[in-house]
């Protein structure tokens, strides 16, 4: 027969059952929220620990008093500002300790154990909590790791066992977090007020729990951040009329903004148990019941007033990334299928396009030479006239929407208009580009850095190149139409490479033209700086492109091809020696120029030519 343990209390013959209470576990901390308002804490120390404590110290509203001979900028500062008190010597324990009125806490910050030991004794002899530093057998409480969100505080603790690992702890919980979690609860403070200012009987005191536990725990977060001054005198006439939380619909008199459908009733009930995603729609105020108190504040009432109303669409820039739908991220793909309204770079390729869902109106930007800044005004035009209609608009923009994509200024105007753009990375072919062509821009014993560029800068002038690094990788974007004087600035006119004012790049340092990374057509046509000019006159150019420059160029090609930066291109040069057999070495007209060009699948065709002759290929695995 098996033994089973029961969870029932034990119960005597002579007497009720005994409770059965969880034991407690000792080891941890006693964790409160102190209110430190006013309080009095002395800081020991002026270097960047203690700006840390004392920062945490003003955010809680107490008053700082730091000792030390000397403080460190940031210190400085908030002395400058009246923000702290400064002792400037160093800390007394007996004398300060007795001196200064009123010590709440004590931390101490300096490099000195024995001091920080002296101040301890001192601080526990007068029954003064202490903190210090680096020390925790001397301390009465450590710091936590903490993350903070207007009101919400959250501290993670490991009692002094692993403070990095609290830090991770504290990111992973952060991370979680639904947006706009503070605005949340500051609305949701504000609500609280109202109501109990509404309702003071002390015997109501349940009710108000009750009431705002229901709404606290049915309504998503992000939509209570989302709360205007309208739902919030919705919500109030909602208690006060006793209904139930989780059956109040807010913006029951507003349109329907959001619909695709616009034969649907412009009447909308928000269920608050919706997706985050759902937009709370606001109708107009209503007069509150006899007796109740005017609107909030100022004080209390801004947290409301600033959104009276915003529109309720949403901005989310996503990067298409290089072209390949399946080299999207997960999140970008979501947000093409469910968008309302898509403005689209004209380089995206239909490939990505294809994904936009044939209900979804689609807006190609279009941006020509000397039309750029016209084109951009138009984007956000055509796109805060979705966001006012309540439209979920997604900016689709070629590979990364903050590497030369304008991404950061569209974010800033977007704000201008009260709109806050969610960005959506994509793969950027800066450093994507190069990879799937096999290029590694950086390599050990190769390449150790990569300067990224752009062919024109925002007068469309040519980039500020530094001088020539051995082991420095150049990745130009949007160069293709601008190869010509790239190179000719790079070798500075200079036939041999030199030139004044530093150390120059070299004539037969590898390039490769990258052309359409990701898509099908991609092609990678590899030559030298001073023959990629020529190459790319022969064979042609399909952009988009990017110039990739440095020894690590040819560092992962294959025995037959450039293995080392002093092999430029041995399997090109294999070209030249099957021209030369089959023309006759009597034809040779002087140096022939290799190259080579690859296919999104790597196979490659050796080229070679005279500088007056056509190029020569011949395919090669």
């Amino acid at each position: 027969m098996s033994n089973i343990t029961s969870t029932t209390p034990a119960s005597s013959p002579t007497g009720p059952p005994t409770p059965n209470y969880p034991d407690p576990v000792g080891g941890a901390s006693f964790i409160v929220a102190w209110r430190a308002k006013s309080q009095t804490i002395v800081v020991v120390g002026g270097g960047p620990i203690a700006a840390g404590r004392v920062f945490n110290s003003l955010e809680a509203d107490a008053h700082v008093i730091v000792v030390s001979p000397a403080l460190c900028p940031e210190l400085q500062y908030r002395h400058q500002k009246s923000q702290i008190t400064w002792y400037p010597r160093k800390f007394d324990a007996q004398k300060d300790l007795q001196e200064i009125p009123n010590i709440s806490l004590v931390l101490t910050a300096i490099d000195d154990p024995e001091a920080s030991r002296e101040i301890v004794a001192e601080c526990r002899s007068r029954r003064i909590p202490v903190n210090a530093a680096d020390m925790n057998d001397l301390c009465d409480f450590w710091f936590m790791s903490m993350h903070r969100d207007r009101s919400v505080q959250i501290a993670v603790s490991t009692n002094a066992k692993a403070p990095k690992l609290a830090n991770r702890i504290r990111r992973i919980v952060a991370g979680s977090l639904p947006k706009n979690t503070g605005v949340a609860v500051d609305k949701i403070g504000a609500l609280r007020k109202r109501i109990r200012q509404s309702d003071p009987d002390p015997k109501s005191s349940k009710r108000r729990m009750v009431w705002l536990s229901q709404l606290c725990e049915y309504w998503p977060i992000e939509e209570l951040a989302k709360l205007g001054q309208n739902d919030y005198d919705e919500l109030l006439d909602a208690y006060l009329n006793n209904t139930d939380p989780t059956k109040v619909a807010v913006g029951s008199n507003a349109p329907d903004t959001d619909s695709k459908d616009n034969n649907k009733d412009n009447s909308i009930g928000i269920n608050p148990s919706a997706s985050s995603s759902t937009s709370t729609l606001l109708h107009q105020p209503q007069q509150l019941q006899p007796g109740s108190p005017p609107s909030p504040s100022t004080a209390n009432g801004d947290i409301f007033r600033k959104e009276q109303r915003k529109p309720t669409g949403s901005i989310t820039l996503v990067g298409a990334g290089l072209g390949d739908p399946d080299l999207l991220t997960i999140k970008a793909k979501k947000a093409i299928e469910t968008a309302d309204y898509i403005i689209s770079d004209k380089l995206v390729p239909s490939p990505i396009l294809n994904l936009v869902p044939p209900s979804t109106e689609l807006y190609i930007a279009r941006k020509f030479p000397g039309m750029a800044n016209a084109a951009q005004q138009d984007i956000i035009a055509k796109a805060i006239s979705q966001l006012e209609k309540g439209k979920r608009v997604v900016r689709l923009k070629q590979g990364d929407p903050f590497v030369y994509g304008r991404g950061g200024e569209e974010v800033i105007e977007f704000s201008k208009h009260g709109y806050q753009a969610e960005v959506v990375p994509g793969l950027s072919s800066a450093f994507s580009g190069p990879a799937l062509c096999g290029i590694p821009v950086t390599h050990r014993g190769v390449a150790d850095q990569v300067l990224v560029l752009s062919g024109s800068n925002k007068e469309g002038q040519l980039p500020n190149i530094p001088p020539f690094l051995a082991t420095r990788t150049l990745v130009i974007l949007m160069s293709v139409k601008r190869l010509e004087p790239l190179v000719d600035m790079l070798l500075l006119n200079h036939p041999d490479g030199r030139g004044e004012g530093g150390k120059t790049y070299p004539g037969d340092l590898p390039v490769a033209m990258v052309e359409r990374a990701g898509c099908s057509d991609q092609r990678t046509v590899r030559a030298t700086l001073e023959t990629i000019v020529e190459v790319v006159k022969r064979v042609g150019s399909n952009p988009p492109g990017l110039i990739v420059i440095g020894y690590a160029v040819n560092v992962l090609v294959k025995a037959s091809r450039p293995s080392s930066p002093q092999q430029t291109d041995t399997a090109a040069a294999a070209a030249v020696e099957q021209k030369d057999s089959l023309e006759g070495s009597e034809n040779s007209g002087g140096a022939m120029t290799p190259f080579m060009i690859e296919d999104k699948y790597q196979q490659a065709s050796l080229g070679a030519f005279y500088p007056t002759e056509s190029a020569t290929t011949s395919s090669r695995t």
